[in-house]
């Protein structure tokens, strides 16, 4: 019996080189993110690609190339808030749109990625703070 993994019903290696893009445009655009990430994207593009190609059944790519892929941690040093996940989010749903996933498989790639973003919050928001 032969399972189909996330990555390759949607296409594989080219749809999520595709995602990744995406991602990135609406980051760039993104008041709120666009602090977060470093002058160009080129690095960090890499990574999210090996991320989310292992997340969702592809080849290893992240760990083989950076061990773990810790994301709590190596989040830590960025002050993420729920609003900062709402909006990575929000990009990332776009971005899967954009990519040509379909609505079931975008689904289901959206709520595995919710609560990864929200476990990345290390920082009371305005909202919060009252």
């Amino acid at each position: 019996m032969e399972t189909t993994t996330l990555y390759d019903a949607v296409g594989g290696a080219s749809t999520f080189r595709r995602l990744v893009e995406a991602f990135y445009d609406r980051v760039a655009q993104d008041e709120l993110l666009r602090p977060l990430f470093p002058p160009t994207f080129d690095e960090v593009k890499e990574r999210q690609y090996w991320f989310l190609t292992q997340l969702f059944g592809g080849p290893r790519l992240y760990t083989e190339r950076r061990g773990h892929p810790m994301l709590r941690a190596r989040h830590l040093p960025f002050p993420i808030t729920v609003r900062h996940a709402e909006h990575w989010l929000r990009c990332m749903s776009q971005a899967l749109e954009e990519a040509g996933i379909p609505p079931a498989a975008r689904a289901a790639m959206l709520e595995r990625l919710g609560g990864i973003a929200l476990h990345m919050v290390n920082t009371p928001g305005e909202e919060e703070q009252a």
